[in-house]
Parts: C-alpha cells; sequence; structure tokens
C-alpha cells in the first residue's frame, strides 16, 4: 500500500516527464485509486518498487517467448522420445531432461522478478477516462 514520505526527508531535485493530457488524467486517476494522495507520490512508490525488485522495465516479453520457444523444442523432443520408446527402442533422457531443468531454473529466476498482479476494480466518475489498474 502507499507509503507516507518521511517528514525527515527534504526534496530538493526535480523529476519531470510529459504526458497528454489523457495519460495525465489516466494516471491521476489510477494514483487515486490505488491511494495515493498524488500522482507524483504513486511514482515515487513504483520507482521505489522498481529498484528494490531489481526490475527495472527490461523487455520480459522477450523473455517469455524465449521460454515459450525453448518448451516448444522440449515438447518435440519429449514427442520423439516417446515415439521411440513405443517403437521399442533404446531411449537416452538425460540431455533433455537436462535442458528440462535449466529451462525450469530460467523460469523460477525469471517468475521472482515479477510482482503477482492484483487487478483491481475501481468506480470512476463517468466524465473520466477509463483506467486498468493493475498492481
Amino acid at each position: 500500500m502507499p507509503t507516507a514520505p518521511s517528514p525527515s526527508r527534504h526534496r530538493s531535485s526535480r523529476l519531470s516527464v510529459r504526458a497528454s493530457p489523457v495519460e495525465l488524467e489516466r494516471w491521476n486517476n489510477a494514483a487515486h485509486a490505488l491511494g495515493h494522495a498524488t500522482t507524483a507520490a504513486w511514482v515515487r512508490t513504483l520507482l521505489h518498487n522498481a529498484e528494490v525488485s531489481h526490475r527495472y522495465g527490461g523487455d520480459i516479453g522477450s523473455e517469455i517467448r524465449s521460454l515459450r520457444s525453448e518448451l516448444s523444442r522440449i515438447g518435440n523432443n519429449l514427442n520423439q522420445l516417446a515415439h521411440a520408446a513405443h517403437r521399442g527402442d533404446a531411449v537416452a533422457c538425460a540431455d533433455t531432461l537436462e535442458h528440462i531443468d535449466r529451462l525450469k531454473d530460467r523460469t523460477d529466476s525469471l517468475l521472482k522478478t515479477l510482482r503477482p498482479a492484483h487487478i483491481r476494480r475501481v468506480k470512476l466518475p463517468s466524465h473520466s477516462v477509463p483506467v486498468h489498474l493493475v498492481h
């Protein structure tokens, strides 16, 4: 939940972000819906969470696509091994099982960097821009 800034901190530096009016309204609505007094407080929380979790906006999508591709190859290998075993051929599975273990470890590492998504439904005034909240 939102954290209150420490009264002992003196904020003398400024960080600026340009936004369209629609973006700014969406961000303001989201910040308030999530319980933050200001959009700046929400942004501070987001930046702090990224710093603490070591998730700096890297491309998770490409990592997931890579994992998906490897899973597909492993599935093909397992299918070929199963066909060979049904024919009575000798089957050596060690390489495929090691590949599965490496992929499992990579997936676990990726999952540890992600925060669980908590989707929150928020009732907003009818004149506001729709907000999709995932926190």
